[in-house]
């Protein structure tokens, strides 16, 4: 069983409240495609409806959502994109939050059905690679994945605690590698701790296509001109952001919007595409998925660690078998800045450090 849990908005004026999905919907492929007649193919609505569509919620603000002009098709109004990025990060900033509360509300009623699958507990890092293989993964049958977004030490603390069966570990290249695996070693065990190679993902700084600020290098950020969005403090992201500053000898105080602060990559992303900072720091993929350009900064590579008695376990073995999937390689091959190499390898800790303190550049 999967459980979705989707935000919906309401726009209440004097009356009944009504319900804005299926607009937002629509003002996005507007704001895409420049087309009125893909909006509606998307929607699976006639070009008739969506247009009385716009006009409708044209009418409830009081304001255009949309504008058509000879020769340029139709495009949204500056109120039109404000709605319209309003809901990008809104989606992105709660997206994996409900996720982790749609899966506690699925591991609590599981256990009062009458088919009980073979739950394997992942605690992870949010990525986009994550996010593919638990596409994939739900589809298989006989398990279910119990996925709970986490911050690297966190999520080798479930492990070590018994509270999950895989934790997501990911460790940058470069002069910031020793300290972090120093952060992970406290928490591997040597004898009973396997870990498995999962994919490579490129790090760096979303900017505004174009670039117009000529942002570089971390030490461009401390630019009063420059407006920032942060991760939050619990996110490896964040952690490895800091470590960045300190190695650029940039203070956090003299960046401006250092405090504003988002949940996800892509959420980040959002808020730079929206007009609402100038600067970001993620995952290149979340940058090519809202149009933004990407100042990669390193490497990281991202692991999965398990028990070792776990290994063994069909539903482990089925994970590791769509890990190397050829299915799993073209997702991740569809991710800007992602690379699935050596995917689902298998090493001890003591293999495992040896691999990670060679530090390929």
């Amino acid at each position: 069983m999967h459980i979705e849990i989707e935000p919906v908005w309401r726009f209440h004026k004097e009356g009944s409240p009504q319900t804005a999905v299926v607009m937002l919907g629509v003002l996005d492929d507007i704001r895409t495609t420049g087309k009125l007649t893909s909006a509606a193919s998307r929607a699976g609505l006639s070009y008739r409806h969506v247009w009385n569509l716009v006009e409708q919620w044209s009418e409830f603000f009081g304001v255009p959502v949309v504008e058509t002009s000879r020769g340029r098709g139709t495009t949204l109004t500056a109120f039109g994109e404000k709605l319209v990025w309003a809901g990008q990060r809104m989606q992105a900033r709660l997206g994996p939050q409900l996720e982790n509360l749609a899966q506690e509300l699925a591991t609590e009623i599981k256990p009062f059905l009458h088919q009980r699958p073979s739950v394997i507990r992942v605690h992870a890092s949010h990525g986009f690679a994550v996010s593919k293989l638990r596409e994939l993964l739900d589809r298989e049958a006989g398990f279910a994945i119990d996925l709970r977004y986490v911050s690297n030490q966190h999520s080798l603390v479930s492990l070590a605690q018994g509270a999950c069966d895989l934790s997501g570990v990911h460790l940058p290249r470069g002069p910031l590698r020793a300290q972090s695996v120093r952060a992970c070693r406290e928490w591997l065990d040597p004898k009973e701790d396997r870990v498995i190679n999962f994919v490579t993902r490129e790090m760096g700084l979303m900017v505004k296509r174009g670039n117009p600020l000529r942002i570089t290098s971390p030490k461009d950020l401390a630019n009063n001109r420059v407006r920032f969005v942060n991760r939050d403090h619990d996110s490896g992201t964040r952690l490895l952001f800091d470590q960045l500053l300190v190695l650029h000898r940039v203070d956090e105080s003299k960046i401006n919007g250092a405090q504003q602060i988002e949940f996800t990559h892509a959420a980040v992303a959002a808020y730079v595409a929206s007009g609402m900072a100038d600067a970001a720091f993620g995952v290149e993929a979340a940058a090519r998925q809202f149009g933004l350009d990407f100042v990669r900064l390193l490497t990281e590579d991202y692991f999965f660690v398990c028990r070792r008695s776990f290994l063994d376990a069909a539903p482990m073995q089925r994970v590791l078998d769509v890990m190397k999937s050829r299915e799993f390689h073209a997702e991740v091959a569809s991710l800007p800045g992602y690379v699935a190499t050596d995917t689902g390898m298998v090493s001890t800790v003591k293999e495992f450090l040896e691999s990670v303190n060679a530090d390929p550049a």
